[in-house]
């Protein structure tokens, strides 16, 4: 059978039976996981089952790294598209949306053919999620090759399997650093974790994975799916589960709804066999993605930061930016003093902060349904609205990127900008 034609990925057909599935965004320097890219996936893994091959080798087509992740610029407006829709049919467009790149990863595991997967540079989000549907992974010994699965830092959380393929693979206990602390594995550290099945030099990556798929050592069967495989009993993981759930609160006092939303796809996740798993992961990232927060924090922890530190390399952050910082810092300080409310939301928490809020019930901010702390971010807005000036849209992200980095707003709350919304909003 002819595979198909493919403009994010190239399909090389080896003379000794295997295909090469090479990653390799075109015009990219980096490949990510557009829209395109996981229609494609999904269109390959439908091919594969029927397809008379030995297996499959994914590797990527870039000297970068294997993939970063999703492309966040698509997935802002995949949001905007999400909140635009009548309230009823959000949660049926978000979970439609975002659920072909966990189907594809299920078909392509599923396939029945032997799948081994390359990985030379970083394997993050989307990237290590793919890897984790290989049945053999192959990382090289050098520092730039790395497995991780950094979405919570941006308010998000890995939709396409990582909560629950990530814990079924090195444990509860190290999946939950992974997941929740940001933790990335490396070389002989993934092997010993079980991440990976072997540590090559940098170069030797494609002929280790190609032997493994040539040897009587290959097999087309997930561990999640080996005969008499049984999900995990809720009672061996749920001391874990609770005393992450208590850390998350004191760390980010109940504000940013990610942590407590990863907790929730692994704890009802790994009690159920996989296909059901990945459905309710993708069902609380279905809620989650309708949230404010994750927007906030990928304007400012991801773009924002993007932008910040090129800015900073380059000595270029414009005076007027770093006046408004400092002013910006400057008054918060002086209403978090006169309006300690402020510290139960994140401002300037320090140790003085107040108890944790509990997982919100209601759409919106915990703060919309607290009058005192309206009324204190209303007073806050209005003394920094003039902050913002004359600043242009590109200079706006490095103001919000850096009161957030200098501890002074929350990033939930997604800087000036932020808080400017909250009160155009109210």
């Amino acid at each position: 059978m002819t595979p198909p034609a493919l403009t994010q990925f190239c399909v090389e057909l080896k003379d000794n039976g295997l295909i090469h599935l090479v990653f390799d965004c075109p015009g990219k320097s980096m490949n990510v996981f557009s829209n395109k890219a996981i229609h494609e996936l999904g269109e390959f893994a439908e091919w594969l089952h029927r397809a008379d091959v030995k297996g499959v080798l994914v590797r990527s087509g870039k000297a970068t790294g294997f993939c970063a992740g999703a492309d966040l610029t698509e997935l802002g407006v995949a949001y905007d598209m999400i909140v635009a829709a009548p309230a009823a049919d959000r949660f049926d467009i978000a979970f439609n949306h975002f659920f072909p790149l966990s189907h594809a990863i299920r078909r392509l595991e599923t396939a029945g053919k032997p799948v081994a997967a390359a990985i030379a540079g970083v394997a993050l989000g989307g990237g290590c999620e793919l890897a984790l549907g290989a049945h053999y992974r192959v990382i090289t010994n050098n520092r730039r090759a790395m497995l991780g699965l950094p979405e919570c830092a941006v308010g998000l959380l890995p939709g396409a399997g990582g909560t629950q393929r990530m814990p079924r693979l090195v444990g509860v206990g190290l999946g939950l650093e992974v997941l929740l602390l940001g933790r990335n594995l490396y070389g002989d550290e993934a092997l010993e974790a079980g991440l990976v099945h072997a540590v090559v030099a940098e170069g030797e990556e494609v002929s280790a994975a190609e032997n493994w798929l040539l040897s009587d050592r290959a097999h087309a069967v997930q561990p999640w799916d080996q005969p008499g495989a049984q999900p995990l009993a809720h009672a061996a993981y749920a001391e874990a589960i609770a005393r992450h759930r208590t850390r998350e609160l004191a760390r980010m006092l109940g504000h940013e709804p990610a942590p407590l939303a990863i907790l929730d796809c692994v704890e009802f996740g790994l009690m159920q066999p996989v296909d059901g798993a990945i459905r309710a992961e993708m069902s609380v990232f279905a809620h989650l993605i309708q949230r404010p927060e994750p927007r906030n924090m990928i304007r400012t922890m991801f773009l924002g930061k993007q932008a910040y530190d090129k800015a900073a390399r380059d000595q270029s952050i414009p005076a007027a930016v770093e006046h408004a910082i400092r002013t910006a810092c400057a008054i918060v300080d002086r209403h978090v003093e006169a309006a300690p409310v402020l510290k139960n939301a994140g401002f300037r928490p320090g140790a003085e902060a107040l108890m944790p809020v509990q997982q919100r019930t209601v759409a919106g901010f915990w703060l919309e349904s607290n009058a005192r702390a309206l009324d204190a971010i209303a007073a806050l807005t209005r003394e920094l609205a003039p902050v913002t000036g004359s600043l242009g849209a590109a200079e706006l992200v490095l103001l919000d990127h850096g009161t957030v980095r200098s501890g002074a707003i929350p990033a939930y709350l997604g800087g000036i900008t932020g808080l400017l919304a909250i009160r155009t909003q109210a």
